[in-house]
């Protein structure tokens, strides 16, 4: 009697289910920025912490920071397209763009918790206005901006400009969200509206040029590949990997050390 075991070509995309509507190339994005992320901090904590001296402020590595930071903003900002063109193929009447707005707010409100716990263990180099605070903002400033279409390019590379001069600028800590922050302000994260805001914009334009109407605008792609699921599950879940991800990485320096590091 023969047994019959069952077939493993289909694994990940059982223990990773996918959701429909969504595109896989845009998740597979937005998950190798997630690891790329994690790689970063991973190192900036062995610097921090001074485990290893490795250098993640300048050269290289702070090149691949900006460049892991650009490619999530982006994706942000492109996201808000689609969503915003299948919630006004949705609604009636009605303001269409609910959702967004509570996702924009459920986003914010992660990045206050980031302020509370990093304020909590780093005292003056808490997180004030990062990435999450940056995001959120970000998606409820973009329902002004959809209108604009393929001027969000021009604006974009404006707000990006103007970041360049804004950041020689100091001032109150009331104004950090803009760019201006005192002179001897530090932050472990610290990502203001400009120029990141430009970022966003620039992602609303690719959103409108390669996704109109919320639909690919190029010809369809393959089925995304099996071995690809992790990523994709990664890249679906990215807002609460980001949440969980550094008390992770310092619980696993803790072990390495044996010590409270």
């Amino acid at each position: 009697m023969s047994v019959e075991f069952p077939s493993l070509s289909n694994l990940p995309a059982r223990l990773f289910p996918r959701k429909p509507g969504r595109y896989w190339e845009i998740d597979l994005l937005r998950g190798i920025a997630v690891l790329a992320m994690i790689l970063y901090h991973f190192l900036f904590d062995l610097a921090f912490f001074s485990i290893m001296p490795v250098q993640v402020e300048t050269g290289f590595w702070r090149y691949f920071a900006l460049a892991t930071a650009s490619l999530f903003v982006l994706l942000a900002g492109l996201s808000v397209t689609i969503s915003a063109a299948r919630a006004e193929q949705r609604s009636g009447a009605g303001w269409p763009y609910c959702r967004l707005v509570r996702h924009g707010l459920t986003v914010f409100s992660c990045g206050l918790l980031v302020t509370l716990v990093t304020y909590l263990f780093l005292g003056d180099l808490a997180i004030l206005f990062g990435i999450l605070h940056l995001i959120g903002i970000s998606i409820l400033l973009s329902l002004l901006f959809l209108r604009f279409k393929h001027l969000n390019l021009l604006f974009g590379l404006l707000c990006i400009g103007a970041g360049q001069v804004v950041a020689g600028i100091n001032g109150p800590l009331w104004l950090l969200w803009t760019g201006i922050h005192p002179a001897d302000f530090a932050s472990v994260d610290y990502t203001p509206l400009l120029p990141w805001f430009g970022v966003i914009l620039i992602g609303l334009w690719c959103g409108r040029m390669l996704y109109p109407g919320g639909q690919r605008g190029f010809r369809s792609l393959p089925p995304a590949p099996q071995l690809a699921e992790p990523i994709l599950f990664i890249g679906r879940h990215s807002l609460f990997i980001y949440l969980i991800h550094q008390p992770i990485l310092v619980g696993i320096l803790m072990a390495i050390s044996g010590s409270w590091i």
